[in-house]
């Protein structure tokens, strides 16, 4: 059989008369391939309660029910030998020992309408302008705490604050280069915030990697869609970093530091380091020398402006921060804050993804912007609030706990889905450090089609989209989508079971 889709023709694609009001796919019910597929109360990307395709992905629902489902089998296995072929890999770290895995990845792409992305896009980059400016206030002039927005404790107080920072310019304003916003759809199908992830975000090499296979399982398709293309990131992300070079600099030295092969997305930081035409460094590989941070090279050392690291702050120069750091440069931070040296992201970021800072976001984008938000947050209930606390206390069955600190899908209670004792005990953590957890409803995070053992089945996802800011702010249109491929799950993270998806940002 053929790799190249059918192509479709405009009857294939045209709902009938009496449904175009509704703009439904024109195929009654379900077709045998989709016989598993189950339509609930949850919001569902694909599928309309009523059965029919979603218009914008007719298209691909007519192509799946034309293809034998062996052809689609062939076609995954396909994606995940490249995959494997070209080493896209992460870490799962374990008690005793870590295994490296190919990043689980489904064949079938997510599907978003131009429309509702422009909302996306302008939402996203308000909200990294606000973050900024609350960035810059906090380790500046503190006027949002001083004006009531937000309580000095949750600021001052929080894991990540870094007082090292205060007063230390950065430029252009961007203490977050390179920001992941979490995303998800709400029971209406609306899309609102979940989390910020503005220190070392991860996931884009699999966004790029993901789009490569699934474009090659789906070339037909993908022509006919017009995608709009994502290819060009390693580029933008470049050219932001060389716009926050220091002065006089007019063709800097950037390069990107990693903690080594032992770091679960070492992958990504290889491949985005060959893609960007920069050096990847290790600590080692870097030594400051009369206030200059320097490149060890075959021929001499050689002056570094930008570091884009991927390295947490607590690691980053052990003069400075943990001194049993083997991982930094003693001395680097000093060199950073004389502006010597630009270090992307800025370091202390993690305060302004705090998940209890989070419910003060809207609040704060209307004190510095002065305009609503226009993505919205999910209901969140403070622990260090006695009356709030005691609501989740009594409530744990229905809702998710999460530490404010921890990424990655630890630390955290899913309620719904945990045993009364594993309730009990959690309960317990919450109590003896209330400042430390915040809680949310229990979201049924929309489904969309994967294929799943030789079928379709409808699976729950999120969305990762990144934003680059520097001398522009510019949003990657579409992001990681990941999957919680475990039945029921709403975990969507590879550390904890999930793997991603193409994401398909139509014109």
């Amino acid at each position: 059989m053929s790799t190249e889709d059918p192509v479709l023709s405009p009857e294939a694609i045209e709902p009938p008369d009496d449904e175009a009001a509704g703009g439904r796919f024109a195929r009654p019910g379900i077709d045998e391939p989709f016989d598993a597929y189950v339509l609930d109360q949850t919001y569902d990307e694909c599928f309309q309660a009523n059965r029919w395709s979603r218009p914008h992905y007719a298209p691909l629902h007519e192509l799946l029910s034309s293809l034998p489902v062996e052809e689609i089998q062939r076609r995954q296995l396909s994606c995940e030998q490249s995959f494997l072929h070209q080493g896209i890999t992460f870490t799962v770290y374990g008690k005793d020992s870590s295994t490296e895995k190919i990043i689980p990845t489904d064949l079938l792409p997510r599907i978003i309408t131009g429309k509702e992305w422009d909302e996306v896009e302008r939402g996203l980059k308000q909200r990294i302008a606000a973050l900024n400016l609350f960035l810059a206030d906090i380790y500046g002039p503190g006027r949002a705490v001083k004006d009531g927005i937000i309580p000095a404790e949750l600021v001052y107080g929080a894991k990540h604050f870094r007082k090292e920072m205060v007063g230390v310019e950065v430029p252009r304003g961007a203490y977050v280069s390179v920001c992941g916003t979490d995303l998800i759809r709400d029971e209406a199908g609306k899309f609102v915030v979940l989390e910020d992830n503005l220190r070392v975000p991860s996931g884009v090499s699999y966004m790029l990697a993901n789009r490569e296979v699934v474009r090659r399982a789906f070339p037909a398709l993908f022509r006919s869609s017009r995608v709009r293309p994502i290819e060009r990131y390693p580029q933008l992300l470049l050219e932001t970093l060389r716009s926050l070079a220091p002065p006089g600099r007019e063709n800097p030295r950037i390069v990107l530091m990693t903690p080594g092969v032992f770091n679960s997305a070492y992958y990504e930081h290889t491949f985005l380091a060959r893609q960007m035409g920069i050096e990847l460094v290790e600590g080692r590989d870097l030594v400051v020398q009369d206030g200059m941070v320097c490149m060890r090279t075959t021929s001499g050392l050689e002056r570094v402006d930008v570091i884009y690291r991927r390295i947490d702050d607590d690691f980053i120069d052990p003069l400075v921060f943990r001194a049993d750091s083997v991982l930094g440069v003693p001395g680097l931070f000093g060199c950073y804050a004389k502006g010597n040296v630009v270090i992307a992201n800025a370091m202390g970021n993690g305060v302004a993804d705090d998940k209890a800072v989070y419910a003060y976001v809207p609040a704060l984008i209307k004190y510095y912007l002065g305009e609503d938000a226009i993505l919205g947050n999910v209901e969140t209930y403070l622990c260090r609030e006695p009356k709030q606390l005691e609501y989740v206390l009594a409530n744990l069955d229905k809702l998710v706990v999460k530490a404010v600190g921890e990424s990655g899908g630890y630390g955290m209670l899913v309620g719904p889905h945990a045993s009364a004792q594993e309730r009990v005990e959690f309960g317990e953590k919450v109590k003896a450090d209330p400042e430390n957890y915040i809680a949310q409803p229990t979201i049924s995070l929309s489904r969309a089609p994967c294929f799943i053992d030789g079928k379709f089945e409808a699976r729950h996802i999120d969305l990762r989209p990144f934003i680059l800011a520097g001398a522009e702010t510019v949003v990657v249109p579409g992001g990681l989508t990941r999957v919680a491929l475990r039945r029921g799950s709403l975990v969507v993270n590879s550390s904890q079971g999930g793997g991603s998806k193409d994401t398909w940002v139509l014109e």
